[in-house]
């Protein structure tokens, strides 16, 4: 379960570096990042009581 809750904050970070670099859209990216954070096994997660 650590693994694939890795994988998908992972995807999410690359997800919001992508639409603030490519797509020019800051608010979005910063909101992708914080979920890929939070969804992450390590550090925070709220997945994790």
């Amino acid at each position: 379960m650590a693994t694939i809750l890795w994988l998908i904050a992972v995807a999410l970070v690359i997800a919001g570096i992508y639409v603030i670099v490519a797509r020019r859209d800051l608010l979005w990216g910063i909101v992708l990042i914080i979920v890929g954070l939070l969804v992450g096994p390590g550090g925070v997660s709220i997945f994790n009581p």
